[in-house]
């Protein structure tokens, strides 16, 4: 992880300049750039413990080489995030990166391969010109682009939050809702999870849900594998079933 460490600590990487796009996360630093037109920039590579993934390979074995690399990937992004002291800001920037991604077309263009690198670093441009992002984490979405895998993104930042979780002896809990919860309801949230789980820490990642009805769900344990239902759509569904009869659905 060495060759990962040093690529991702390097100077701001440049791209060619074009009108930046606003992204807006209050609680991330700002981190200034220097952008200039037709620069290059430097071969990057990440070096991967598992085997290269196949052209048209499938099934489980399939998925445990994407894992094992999407793992890869995580652990340098992490080790550089340890060794600077930025842990919790790296955090921040990796759900703004897993926010960013979650649109389906911007993450088609950067996987097209009808798309030119140069168009896609000047995008890249237009996404951290707002300077939201720390350098490393710039350098290491580059990193994904420049070797194609930036497809891995959504396996990538699920294994940095594992891997986050596991360090610092964090438990993840998904709190859907209706609406957004009050602070305080989220904190006796987390409690409760703390309580049941034994964790030193616990995040709260929150899910707006309008199937629920009302109320809330908890999702914790292994991936998301414990549940609290604290929903009327659970409600609904146990009077239905006690009473033996389809979906019950409310008038709006």
């Amino acid at each position: 992880m060495a060759t990962a460490a040093a690529a991702l600590q390097q100077a701001p990487v440049t791209f060619q300049s074009r009108t930046p796009v606003s992204t807006r996360v209050s609680s991330v630093k700002p981190v200034k750039f220097s952008f200039s037109g037709g620069l290059r920039l430097p071969k990057l590579s990440i070096k991967l413990t598992g085997k290269p993934r196949r052209s048209g390979g499938g099934g489980a074995s399939g998925a445990k080489m994407a894992d094992s690399a999407a793992g890869s990937y995580a652990a340098a992004l992490l080790e550089v995030a340890v060794a600077n002291g930025t842990l919790e800001q790296t955090v921040k920037d990796v759900e703004l990166v897993d926010q960013l991604f979650s649109e389906d077309s911007l993450l088609s263009y950067f996987v097209s391969p009808i798309v030119s690198l140069e168009d896609k670093r000047a995008l890249l441009d237009d996404i951290t010109a707002s300077g939201k992002l720390q350098v490393h984490v710039c350098n290491f979405i580059n990193i994904l682009v420049e070797s194609k895998r930036i497809d891995m993104i959504k396996e990538i930042v699920k294994e940095f939050e594992l891997a986050y979780n596991r360090l610092t002896n964090t438990e993840l809990a998904v709190v859907s809702s209706v609406v957004k919860l009050e602070e305080q309801h989220m904190a006796q949230i987390a409690k409760q999870v703390q309580k049941l789980t034994g964790a030193k820490n616990v995040r709260l990642k929150t899910v707006i849900d309008e199937s629920l009805v009302a109320g809330f769900t908890i999702r914790y344990g292994n991936s998301g594998s414990k549940l609290i239902d604290m929903s009327v759509k659970k409600q609904l569904e146990e009077i239905a079933a006690e009473l033996e009869i389809g979906d019950i659905s409310l008038a709006v």
